[in-house]
């Protein structure tokens, strides 16, 4: 089939005024041009779509039948078209957001309510889960994008940075660290360490520090959330190795947060998409929004 919007656009102006002339004057074309168009169209068809006389162009029972069904199409067109205009506008749509529980009660609460105040028309949804459950999320198209620490080696997915983060010491106020401006590796060796379990890439991380500074890794405690394992410091179980933004979960606790070195080990906090799929315009909107708050959770020296 080879008939145009334009067509059907100039055979709907005819059916409209009844007049080639008037016509032509409101497409602004000439009216040979839209004359031919009209037989085109018709050819097209194989039906005549008008019956012309000297004074009036009038539709056919053919020509009613297609003005109903192209009229309709022409609606629906320009619903569409509005539909693409608002969601590249970031008037309507939809953001479903992936995030593990820290960073979604400490990041994204405060992101989310200023993003919504600058993008009423879009729903947010909000899945608080593990990260190989937000890779997953993210690949599968079941979140848009998805906020967290990723391994290199996953793949399907594109990273961006929001942000770089250090691992901290958190102790008590009855620890030795508590009033040390920094803490060492190596001075753990002989402290009860509360850790979370192996599957946390941070537990990595600490293994990663404890190997490096030659020094056994026998935790008191293994928990699977880091605000589980602030209580536990809190409590005086012992000292626990964790993320910088974990500060934010520990401000209303007996907890400090001490800077480790010797190593420094950090890791990036980044936004997720799935590779090869389209970045939204509401997903690039709020990336923009939560690299800020992400960056107001990180002591200055670690940015």
């Amino acid at each position: 089939m080879k008939i145009t919007i334009k067509q059907i656009q100039q055979f709907l102006a005819v059916a409209e005024l009844g007049n080639f002339s008037r016509a032509s004057k409101r497409l602004g074309t000439a009216q040979p041009a839209l004359s031919q168009a009209i037989r085109d169209l018709e050819d097209e068809l194989s039906v005549r779509l008008f019956d012309r006389t000297t004074r009036r162009v009038e539709l056919t029972d053919a020509g009613r039948e297609f003005q109903n069904s192209t009229t309709k199409v022409m609606e629906e067109l320009e619903h569409a078209v509005e539909g693409v205009h608002m969601l590249a506008e970031r008037r309507r749509g939809r953001l479903r957001i992936a995030a593990p529980p820290l960073l979604a009660s400490v990041v994204l609460p405060q992101a989310i309510a200023e993003f919504q105040q600058s993008y009423p028309g879009i729903a947010v949804q909000l899945a608080d889960v593990g990260t190989e459950q937000i890779v997953e999320a993210v690949r599968s198209g079941k979140a848009d994008c998805g906020l967290g620490t990723f391994s290199p080696a996953e793949e399907g997915i594109e990273r961006v940075a929001l942000v770089r983060d250090s691992l901290m010491l958190f102790c008590d106020d009855r620890s030795p660290f508590a009033h040390a401006a920094t803490a060492r590796w190596r001075d753990l060796a002989d402290q009860p360490l509360i850790t979370l379990t192996r599957d946390s890439g941070i537990r990595l991380l600490v293994e990663v520090g404890f190997e490096t500074s030659e020094i056994p890794l026998k935790p008191a405690f293994e928990v699977s959330q880091v605000t589980t394992a602030l209580a536990l410091v809190e409590a005086g179980l012992g000292v626990a190795v964790l993320p910088a933004y974990a500060l934010a979960a520990a401000r209303h606790r007996k907890v400090a947060g001490k800077p480790l070195v010797d190593p420094n080990i950090a890791r990036e906090v980044a936004m997720i998409h799935a590779t090869g799929r389209s970045v939204t315009p509401a997903t690039q909107a709020f990336v923009a929004v939560v690299r800020r708050y992400a960056q107001r959770l990180i002591p200055r020296e670690n940015n």
